[in-house]
């Protein structure tokens, strides 16, 4: 009876480390992948909302181009040879002068 006694006391200890180290593992699960990847939606999301007519923009599948008209949830970009292409706007991966690191395309 006395061992069953003190292993139960012992284990209490044993119990708070277990759970301060799942505590450990939530904060940095936390803070190297939740955090992250909120705060690169918003930035996104924000980009979004900036962009105007005459920015040149980078789709999701890979279609550079500039904005010629702008809607609600849509815009129109102008490809080479005055063609035009109606995407949504959830579809715009980065700002293209970025990638070609501070020049417009011609």
């Amino acid at each position: 009876m006395n061992s069953i006694l003190a292993q139960a006391q012992g284990g209490s200890s044993s119990m708070t480390m277990q759970l301060l180290f799942m505590g450990a593992i939530i904060a940095v699960f936390y803070f190297f992948m939740i955090r992250p990847q909120q705060k690169k939606a918003k930035d996104q999301k924000k980009f979004v909302e900036e962009l105007k007519r005459g920015d040149y923009i980078v789709t999701i599948g890979g279609m550079h181009g500039r904005i010629a008209e702008i809607e609600d949830d849509t815009f129109i970009i102008e490809v080479e040879r005055g063609g035009r292409i109606k995407f949504s706007k959830s579809s715009v991966s980065m700002d293209s002068t970025k990638v070609i690191a501070g020049k417009k395309p011609a």
